[in-house]
C-alpha cells in the first residue's frame, strides 16, 4: 500500500515546486515600469466607484435589494467593484500576458525542455496572476472600510472571495488565450470584458432587466461573483453564496483542464 501511495505523493510535491518555480520566474523577471501597471488596474474599478457609485449614487439614494435589505447605492456598487477588480487583474496577466509569453517570446517552449509539465505552467501562470488580483482585491477591501461601505470583519471574509473570483477569471482567460491566433483576436475578449461589467448587476440589481436577459446575466460568471462578494460585504452570506462559490471553483477547474490540455497540444508538436 505504502509502495503505491508514496510515488503519487512524492509526484505531487514535485509538481507543486515546479508550478512554484513558474510563478518565481515571474517574479524575478520584475521591472520598475511594471508596478505603474499594477496601480492603473486598480485606479480603474476604484473611479468608477468614486464616479458612479457616489456620484451618481446622490442621485439614486437608497435602494431596497429582493431579500428586502435597504443600501446605500455606494455599498451596493462597491462589492461590484471589487469582484471586476479581481477579474481584471486575473485576465490582464492571464490574456495579453501569457500569450505573449507562448506565442511570441516562445518562453514554454524552453521551460518544456525542463521536466515541467503543460498543467505546471498553466498553474504557476495562474498563481502569478493572483498575486497581482490579490494585490487589487486587498486594496479595494482597504478603500471600503474606510468609506463605511463595510465592516472589517466582513472585508476579511470578502477577501478569500475575491481571490477565488480572480482564479476563475485567470484560469478562464488562460483558457481562452490557447486559442487565440493573433493580437487582434483580444480585441473580442476586451468587448466580451466590459459587457460583463456593464451588465452582471454591477449598476443596477438584475431584476431591473427584462426577463429573458436576466436569466442571460445570472449565469454569467461576473454576476455569481458580484453576489458572492454582495453577500458577504452587505446583505449577508446565505446558501446562494455557496452555490456561487461551487460555480465558480467549477469554472476554475475546467479553465484549468482546457489551458493544460491546449498547451500539450500547442507546444508538444
Amino acid at each position: 500500500m505504502v509502495s503505491v501511495v508514496l510515488p503519487r505523493l512524492i509526484s505531487f510535491e514535485g509538481a507543486s515546486r515546479r508550478s512554484v518555480s513558474v510563478a518565481e520566474r515571474n517574479v524575478a523577471a520584475l521591472r520598475s515600469a511594471y508596478w505603474i501597471v499594477l496601480i492603473s488596474g486598480f485606479l480603474e474599478p476604484l473611479l468608477y466607484l468614486l464616479s458612479i457609485g457616489v456620484g451618481v449614487g446622490a442621485l439614486v439614494g437608497d435602494l431596497t435589494l429582493p431579500g428586502g435589505e435597504v443600501v446605500s447605492y455606494p455599498a451596493f456598487v462597491a462589492p461590484a467593484m471589487l469582484a471586476a477588480s479581481a477579474m481584471t487583474g486575473a485576465l490582464a496577466e492571464t490574456t495579453f500576458n501569457f500569450f505573449g509569453k507562448m506565442k511570441y517570446m516562445k518562453l514554454y517552449d524552453g521551460i518544456l525542455a525542463t521536466p515541467v509539465q503543460p498543467f505546471e505552467i498553466a498553474l504557476g501562470e495562474l498563481g502569478w496572476a493572483m498575486l497581482r488580483g490579490t494585490l487589487y482585491s486587498a486594496a479595494f477591501l482597504g478603500v471600503m472600510v474606510g468609506m463605511g461601505l463595510t465592516g472589517a470583519g466582513r472585508a476579511l471574509a470578502a477577501f478569500p472571495a475575491a481571490v477565488l473570483v480572480g482564479f476563475a477569471f485567470g484560469a478562464v482567460g488562460m483558457a481562452l488565450s490557447t486559442y487565440m491566433r493573433s493580437w487582434q483576436d483580444f480585441d473580442l475578449m476586451g468587448s466580451a470584458q466590459f459587457t460583463l461589467f456593464l451588465f452582471s448587476g454591477t449598476f443596477v440589481p438584475a431584476e431591473a432587466y427584462p426577463s429573458a436577459l436576466r436569466w442571460v446575466v445570472e449565469v454569467t460568471p461576473l454576476y455569481r461573483s458580484v453576489e458572492l462578494v454582495r453577500g458577504i460585504t452587505v446583505t449577508g452570506a446565505g446558501w446562494s453564496q455557496v452555490l456561487d462559490v461551487l460555480y465558480l471553483l467549477g469554472i476554475t477547474a475546467l479553465g484549468l483542464a482546457v489551458a493544460s490540455r491546449r498547451m500539450g497540444r500547442l507546444l508538444c508538436k
